[in-house]
């Protein structure tokens, strides 16, 4: 792994994970590392357009969130990738590539001087400025929203008092509601979920550029409430402090011949929270079908099927994001109106559910090929029994069922693991793949035979 900066970043751009990932990694080894570093996922309030959605007044919430701000996340799996084995290079930058039928050639600058290197598949994981995306000549359109947001945890500052109802008393400014405030200048949003700390955000208009890599002050925090809110804001000893702008771009390709994209090289949402999330979740779906390739038993077509089915999910990630931008953005009694009536929906269970699905992205069905046509089919395998996860910890797919129905995937044994389950509610029988993503159901062999030389090639 070739990596620009020379360490982690101390700012905290995201304050952990959520969602779907969250499904999947409990079908991991690396979900109990999580759990260890961070305690169990939760459920929350969560933002969505300067609106909350209380996600915790469902029986079953979509959306759990892990609280692991990102330089300890960052640490956490740079230490699990090296223990599995992978060479970790820091202060390594890519400044050329090129490709040809069977490799990808990769100029570097490294702290010794410039080198070359050479691999059969390069990922670019390197941010929405990605080079390797650049050098792949891949086209990341999109647009820009002019606003600078800002984020904030202190100390709780005494002059603050928090009421009763949970929101806030602040000089000379009277009652201040918890969550999000439209105001003349901005956005402005308060809450505190930790004891003894204050979170804040204010989102405004740029009055000059700003660059991402130059840290931010708590005096400019202070200069951004002063304009957002209007009043002097007493705030304590800074623990986090991060500035960012949103945009909303997305790449045209997530394969390029041997160069392929994931993250923030593919996607940049313009709302936060669901980023890193998203980013795992392309490489949990690009990680097994790469090594079906690296180990030669991948069929035709395997690694263009990333590209189809991260795209969806990525339009899907950009649909629900850009509907938030239109909530938070307008101040006009239109848009008054409109988080009004968007709050009166969100207070019905069904669909308070269904926007939970959304921003965890738990609703994302894959296309399958053939006359699959389960309802189950390109879903997310939830709920499965203990052997079947112990199975999908190795990151092999699994399939599911009765002694017949296991003989016909008896042939592919030495890519796919066999569960002898009889009685399943329904279907009968499941195909799953190492991302958890069902790619056969049903209750007779009719098109099982097919379904598996599609994903994991001809027997042998």
């Amino acid at each position: 792994m070739l990596e620009r900066l020379t360490g982690i970043r101390e700012v905290a751009k995201a304050g952990g994970i959520g969602g779907q990932i969250l499904n999947l990694l409990r079908y991991r080894d690396l979900g109990d590392l999580l759990d260890d570093a961070a305690g169990a996922p939760v459920t929350a309030k969560l933002p969505f357009g300067g609106i909350h959605v209380d996600l915790t007044k469902l029986d079953e919430s979509p959306m759990q969130v892990q609280r692991l701000p990102q330089p300890q996340l960052e640490a956490l799996l740079q230490s699990y990738a090296q223990d599995l084995g992978v060479e970790v290079r820091r202060g390594h930058e890519v400044v050329g590539l090129e490709q040809d039928d069977a490799t990808v050639h990769l100029d570097v600058h490294g702290p010794d001087g410039p080198y070359r290197i050479r691999a059969q598949y390069v990922v670019g994981c390197d941010g929405v400025r990605s080079r390797v995306r650049e050098l792949a000549g891949i086209g990341f359109p999109g647009i820009v929203y002019p606003e600078i947001h800002r984020m904030a945890t202190v100390t709780m500052p005494p002059e603050i008092t928090v009421r009763d109802d949970g929101d806030f008393d602040v000089p000379g400014y009277g009652r201040l509601a918890w969550g999000y405030s439209q105001t003349e200048g901005g956005v402005f949003a308060i809450a505190s979920s930790e004891p003894g700390h204050l979170g804040m955000y204010t989102s405004e208009a740029p009055d000059h550029d700003y660059d991402d890599d130059d840290p931010m002050t708590l005096d400019e925090f202070r200069d951004s409430v002063r304009r957002v809110l209007g009043v002097d804001f007493p705030l304590g000893e800074p623990r986090r402090l991060t500035r960012f702008t949103y945009a909303a771009r997305h790449t045209e390709r997530y394969v390029a011949d041997r160069v392929l994209l994931a993250g923030d090289a593919a996607h940049q949402i313009p709302t936060g929270g669901v980023a890193v999330s998203a980013g795992m979740l392309d490489g949990v779906n690009l990680a097994w079908k790469l090594a079906a390739v690296l180990g030669g038993w991948a069929p035709p077509g395997l690694l263009d099927t990333y590209h189809c089915e991260r795209h969806l999910a990525g339009e899907r990630l950009l649909l629900h994001s850009q509907a938030q931008v239109s909530l938070r953005r307008g101040h006009d009694p239109a848009d008054e109106a409109l988080r009004k009536v968007f709050s009166e929906l969100v207070s019905d269970a069904p669909a308070l559910a269904r926007v939970g699905a959304m921003i965890a992205a738990s609703d994302v069905r894959y296309p399958m090929p053939g006359a699959q046509s389960h309802a189950l089919a390109g879903t997310f395998a939830a709920g499965l029994p203990d052997d079947v996860v112990t199975a999908l910890r190795a990151a092999r797919p699994v399939f599911v069922g009765p002694p017949e129905l296991c003989d016909v995937a008896a042939p592919w044994a030495d890519r796919v693991d066999t569960r002898d389950h009889r009685g399943l509610d329904h279907p009968q029988a499941l195909l799953i793949r190492p991302d958890a993503h069902i790619a056969w159901a049903g209750d007779s062999d009719s098109g099982l035979r097919e379904a598996l030389a599609y994903w994991f090639g001809d027997p042998r």
